[in-house]
């Protein structure tokens, strides 16, 4: 487990910054738990339970270390659409719970087949149009709670009918609500501008809001006003207990479950991918899976509903200096204990005052600049946008997820079926950069190809073609064909079938084919396939850390070839050795090898 491989280097400065920033993300945690599982229509105390166990086990898990599992608003969403037409209370929270096993499974099945990196080819615009229509449903939703409205329609109804009804049918309008509801939002808009004006990041409003709610809703008596507070909480930890396995209801579940997962998974990859990018850790995108799994199928023994990589808790513990993924433990044991000390005075929480806080969160939520930027883009991104924002709202959220996913991969699959091809050349002082219509070839005897893209049975058509023309280029004076593989990824066994066909050929010609740039993936799956044994013996070059190296020992081992069959070459070849960078002139092409 990452956590613990951490350990190998943790000392006191890592476990102070882990605990100030654990402490820090706990504050944050129990309004936002409490919040997000009313979202989905379940009592509070599930969303602490997952806020606990959830955070905890994922943390050992993650392979970011600044990443927070737990519940999250774009998951309770989803889960209120998934479970929102099951009338009967028990049963939903036994429907939530499974749904977290269902959906954790998925996650470690993705992991498990090496499935993560596909995360990078679901366009970002499926995210932002998800959130922009998740967002217009939580305030929706919220809105009968802000004005004191009974809710209203069948369970079996579609979403748009029940806040139709709630807001026609649901009664008159109960202002000591509404006061409280607006109160709470004005009260978070000021706590929002002290916290931009004392330029706090980590300054802790939703904790203000929810302890001011509740310390006023307590001396006010605001129950006695008709005020509906959320009630007693247990103050008491998740006990063990396994997830009602009704096959009904797992079967019904199913669509839910997958699109949640996927959800999940886009959630806490995009959010680990951001920390990485200013931290500069390196991510494993399946162990990410895994994490999310784990920690899914874990908290569902423990009554806990599906979560994911919060956005917002992530943000803050990397902003408040966590150093592994220790400050996530430290957080769930924090929320554990509040809720332990603190959970007789939470009851008196006006739900109205936790209307305002969501609704208010709904508001950031909405970036419109994000929107606009995608919008703008290109036809694929605005097109993603507007589909997946509106599927969310008239149809489902988990329909919004799937069709985005879906379309993602329709419009994505004609970009990578495509390999590009680059010829090289390597100039008189003896260094390679890529051809340009002006250069003469200096040397005829080499030839350099490099093939870039996904080397599988999609892109087996545009494979052919270039390989076509690399042995079109072949004359009477070509001796050695160099192929750069460094950004040939993910080979399948037609790509690989149709590069040995080429190898068979080049070698008949009695043209030595050098393969440099080969990372040990790749490497393995030569191996394994045999196409090693139809190339010769130091013929191939994996990759190394320094640029260009690998290419350079290609060339060098291709001069040697020349002058072994007595072929002028104009220019001398320094030895290279793989630890030391291949000197380039200040225009060349700086690639990767």
């Amino acid at each position: 487990m990452p956590a613990f491989a951490s350990l190998r280097s943790y000392g006191w400065s890592s476990a102070r910054q882990d605990i100030v920033a654990g402490l820090t993300v706990a504050t944050v945690a129990v309004p936002q738990a409490m919040a997000y599982a009313l979202i989905a229509g379940l009592p509070p105390e599930y969303g602490l339970y997952t806020a606990i166990v959830m955070t905890a086990v994922g943390a050992l898990f993650d392979s970011s270390k600044q990443l927070i599992n737990g519940p999250t608003n774009a998951i309770s969403i989803a889960l209120l659409s998934a479970i929102g037409t099951i009338a009967d209370p028990q049963m939903k929270l036994q429907a939530a719970v499974l749904l977290a096993f269902l959906v954790g499974s998925i996650q470690i099945i993705i992991s498990l087949l090496r499935l993560g990196d596909l995360t990078r080819y679901i366009s970002s615009s499926v995210i932002v149009g998800f959130t922009a229509g998740a967002s217009v449903l939580l305030v929706l939703d919220q809105l009968k709670n802000l004005f004191g409205f009974a809710a209203v329609g069948a369970a079996h109804d579609h979403f748009l009918e029940r806040v139709y009804g709630s807001l026609t049918r649901g009664g008159s309008i109960h202002w000591p609500t509404v006061y409280v509801g607006f109160g709470t939002i004005a009260l978070m808009l000021i706590l929002g501008y002290i916290k931009r004006k004392i330029n706090w990041k980590l300054f802790p409003e939703l904790l203000f809001g929810v302890v001011i709610a509740a310390g006023l809703s307590f001396w006010l008596d605001l129950q006695s006003s008709g005020v509906a507070i959320i009630g007693a909480i247990p103050a008491k930890l998740p006990s063990l207990h396994a997830p009602n396995f009704n096959p009904e209801m797992m079967r019904d579940l199913s669509s839910s479950a997958l699109a949640i997962a996927l959800l999940g998974l886009l959630e806490a990859v995009a959010m680990a991918k951001a920390i990485a990018a200013e931290t500069h850790q390196k991510l494993d995108l399946n162990q990410q899976c895994l994490s999310e799994g784990v920690a899914n199928v874990a908290g569902s023994l423990f009554s806990c509903f599906p979560g994911s990589g919060s956005l917002t808790r992530s943000a803050i513990n990397q902003q408040a200096g966590a150093a592994s993924q220790w400050s996530g433990v430290i957080s769930a044991f924090a929320v554990a204990v509040i809720m332990l000390v603190f959970a007789p005075y939470a009851m008196f929480i006006p739900r109205a005052a936790l209307a305002g806080i969501l609704i208010v969160t709904a508001a950031r939520m909405i970036k419109i600049d994000t929107i606009a930027r995608h919008a703008r883009a290109t036809r694929f991104d605005a097109v993603l946008v507007a589909v997946t924002a509106l599927a969310a709202i008239v149809v489902s959220v988990e329909f919004c997820v799937l069709i985005g996913v879906i379309l993602s991969f329709l419009l994505v699959v004609p970009r990578i079926g495509k390999m590009h091809l680059t010829e090289f050349v390597v100039a008189p002082q003896g260094h390679v950069h890529e051809r340009l219509p002006h250069d003469e070839v200096v040397c005829p005897g080499i030839l350099i190809f490099g093939l870039e893209g996904e080397m599988f049975f999609g892109s087996s058509t545009s494979l052919e073609e270039h390989l076509q023309t690399i042995e079109g280029r072949i004359d009477a004076q070509t001796e050695v064909v160099i192929l750069r593989l460094k950004r040939a990824r993910n080979p399948d066994a037609v790509g690989l079938g149709i590069l040995d066909a080429f190898i068979k050929r080049i070698r008949a010609r009695n043209v030595h084919v050098l393969v440099c740039g080969v990372r040990s993936d790749f490497a393995t799956a030569l191996e394994k396939t045999g196409i090693d044994e139809h190339l010769e013996s130091d013929a191939i070059f994996l990759e190394q850390p320094v640029r260009q190296t690998s290419t350079m020992l290609a060339l060098e081992h291709a001069h040697r070839l020349l002058v072994a069959s007595r072929h002028e070459c104009p220019f001398r070849m320094q030895p290279v050795r793989p630890s030391e960078p291949a000197q380039l002139p200040e225009h060349s092409l700086d690639f990767e090898v």
